[in-house]
């Protein structure tokens, strides 16, 4: 069949589009690079016209101009599930709020919770069967556009064609409205410098690594250090279950160390949620056969990723307590990031046969004034918990390596302690001590 004319019937500009919009409605822009930029614009010119419009989104880069125009929230509330940096200072600016969540459950929010009327979301253009393809959003839109009340898609042709598992289209006959326009390429995700902390932790947790392994990278530092030291090693056939991909995985296919060869669920694919990095991974993941993406709904359940023998998982916190509790998405009360995947990684690698799971932390922070301070704490007074101290694993510092895994209160805080900066290590002992979890201290 041509799906031409149904797609021409379908065709509207941005502002004719938002008119479908009303007050009090609940509207969704998907993900990361699903954001719907002219969609956006063309509603927040509508702000004096609309009142109590409220939008979800998450790790957006921005700008969302809804979030920018009303910071009364009497026209516009933006919502995000996880921060980006950008949306971290919407937060900080009170121009956001954050939704409390874990990835694998994102689904069954909006199918058994939430109210949505309208779902906007980026995609590539139409293929020849009149299907649009949820590309790096694939983790999180299926479920989102399936319960929409109505589905306005945004053609941007910048965004990669992914294949995926299931849930990685969707059809011209279910979607109401389509809008076309110019977008700008997609910047390059800012690299950070490592650091020699950085360098050190990755060294920890490298001999962990073995031929055939399935590897779970987040993005930043930590996996771009991970992926270059497998990259120049001898290990070979690593396979990728990953909630998010990034330029790491694509480094390590360019250089023959990914093959998903030996993975024994949906070998010879490697499997994400979203994809977020350069240019060039854009370019490498279009329309590649060795790439699966699936809702991570699947790609997150701890009973999917518990399958996979010799699942390593790699995350990162910004603090630990000596009870095990970690602390991922905040500074005291302020909103960092997000629970994401963590918790899901966790438990699904801890249930694999030869599954590792690694927390990886520097020891210290210096504030603005330049004073150093623990990141390994005495226990938490504030910060937002984002894992529970029974679902921790390896804790990795620059100081080494400690496995959690069925230790008592006076075990934790000794390995903890003796992962920690010299500097803190007697403090530390006194205050385990005091909360009576301190069995001996032979380790000063």
């Amino acid at each position: 069949m041509d799906f031409k004319d149904e797609y021409k019937q379908k065709l509207r500009t941005p502002e004719e589009a938002v008119k479908l919009i009303n007050d009090g409605d609940w509207v969704d822009y998907t993900s990361a690079l699903g954001f719907p930029k002219l969609l956006d614009t063309a509603l927040a010119a509508r702000k004096d016209e609309l009142h109590d419009v409220n939008i979800r989104g998450n790790l957006i880069v921005g700008p969302v101009k809804v979030a920018e125009c009303d910071s009364t929230h009497e026209h516009f509330t933006y919502n995000t599930w996880h921060c980006s940096a950008y949306e971290r200072k919407l937060c900080d600016r009170g121009e956001a709020f954050f939704i409390p969540m874990v990835f694998r459950n994102n689904s069954a929010y909006y199918k058994h919770f939430l109210k949505l009327n309208v779902a906007m979301m980026s995609v590539p253009p139409m293929d020849k069967h009149g299907f649009f393809n949820m590309s790096v959003t694939t983790g999180v839109a299926a479920e989102i556009l399936r319960e929409a009340d109505i589905v306005i898609l945004e053609v941007n042709e910048h965004l990669p064609w992914i294949y995926g598992g299931f849930d990685e289209t969707i059809h011209i006959t279910d979607v109401d409205v389509i809008v076309e326009g110019e977008h700008a390429p997609f910047p390059p995700v800012p690299k950070g410098t490592p650091t020699d902390v950085d360098i050190a932790i990755a060294k920890n947790i490298f001999p962990y690594f073995r031929n055939g392994d399935t590897v779970q990278l987040g993005i930043g530092n930590m996996p771009d250090l991970l992926g270059d030291l497998l990259a120049d090693s001898d290990i070979r056939d690593l396979g990728m279950h990953t909630e998010l991909c990034s330029d790491a995985y694509m480094n390590l296919a360019l250089r023959g160390k990914l093959t998903n060869k030996y993975k024994n669920l949906m070998p010879g694919k490697g499997v994400t949620g979203m994809v977020i990095g350069s240019p060039e991974l854009y370019e490498w993941i279009d329309h590649n056969p060795m790439i699966a993406a699936c809702p991570l709904s699947y790609v997150n359940d701890p009973r999917i990723i518990g399958e996979i023998d010799n699942m390593i998982s790699i995350n990162s916190c910004i603090s630990i307590d000596l009870y095990g509790q970690v602390n991922a998405e905040s500074a005291g009360m302020r909103q960092i990031s997000g629970t994401g995947g963590q918790l899901d990684f966790l438990e699904g690698s801890s249930f694999a046969r030869g599954g590792k799971s690694f927390i990886c932390l520097s020891s210290t922070f210096h504030d603005k004034d330049g004073n150093v301070h623990s990141n390994i704490l005495p226990r938490f007074c504030g910060e937002i918990i984002t894992t529970p101290r029974s679902e921790v694993y390896y804790v990795a510092t620059e100081y080494g390596v400690f496995n959690m895994e069925g230790m008592s209160t006076w075990q934790r805080a000794e390995g903890l302690i003796n992962i920690a900066d010299p500097i803190f290590r007697e403090d530390l002992i006194r205050d385990a001590e005091k909360q009576k979890i301190w069995r001996r201290s032979n380790k000063r």
